[in-house]
């Protein structure tokens, strides 16, 4: 057998080498998890050392219910920023796409904090459950806040691929859209627990408004082109 045709023989022997491709930022939803749990150590820290000044429980409550929603802000700023990055013919003309990758671990992170933020109320409370019902039905500041975790709750519940198969993308698309009420409720939330300076809940208003106005642009553009087409 010549040199030639044993050279053929053992390529034909040797299997296909598969290269997988590697998922463009794929580091991006574990850095988001891991970043937006970083809060809760520095919480817990500043608790175990004191530092949380002469109101813990309230300045605990404060920083949660703070996080809970410009995480909750940040999520729904996904499409909008796609809309806006198109608008400007960036990513090729499609928009910026990472931002919809990292909306679910920011909704779910949103919701974590939402929820430690009722329990340390509870626990300000004393987890009696006789005041928490009497503050959610007489307080309007309480009820907006209990009401906005409440339509997080079924969100959370049904952010896996699961949820979607099972639902249907339609009604889960329009499940997911409480969270602008959700949003909407925590901004309100915030206004009316703050007593002196309403800057930053404005602000915080300002942006979803802001953000609800892209949204509604940007399906009004493709209603438009739908008939177009």
């Amino acid at each position: 057998m010549s040199k030639p045709l044993l050279q053929a023989s053992a390529g034909a022997v040797k299997a296909p080498v598969r290269r997988t491709a590697s998922k463009p930022l794929a580091w991006l939803v574990p850095a988001v998890t891991v970043g937006g749990s970083v809060p809760i150590a520095v919480l817990m820290w500043d608790a175990y050392t004191g530092a949380l000044g002469a109101n813990p429980v309230q300045r605990a409550e404060l920083q949660t219910g703070l996080l809970c929603l410009a995480l909750l802000i940040l999520s729904l700023a996904a499409t909008p920023l796609r809309l806006v990055t198109a608008r400007l013919g960036l990513a090729g003309g499609k928009g910026w796409t990472w931002p919809a990758r990292i909306r679910k671990s920011l909704g779910l992170l949103a919701f974590g904090y939402g929820v430690l933020h009722f329990l340390i109320y509870l626990f300000d409370q004393g987890f009696t459950l006789s005041t928490v019902t009497e503050d959610v039905i007489k307080r309007p500041f309480v009820t907006a806040g209990f009401t906005a975790l409440l339509l997080l709750l079924p969100l959370a519940l049904t952010s896996t691929p699961k949820s979607v198969k099972r639902l249907g993308f339609a009604r889960w698309t329009r499940l997911h859209q409480l969270a602008y009420l959700a949003v909407s409720l925590g901004a309100l939330h915030y206004w009316w627990g703050v007593k002196k300076d309403h800057t930053p809940p404005l602000i915080a208003a300002l942006v979803i408004a802001m953000l609800f106005g892209l949204r509604l642009l940007g399906r009004k553009k493709a209603r438009r082109s739908v008939v177009r087409a």
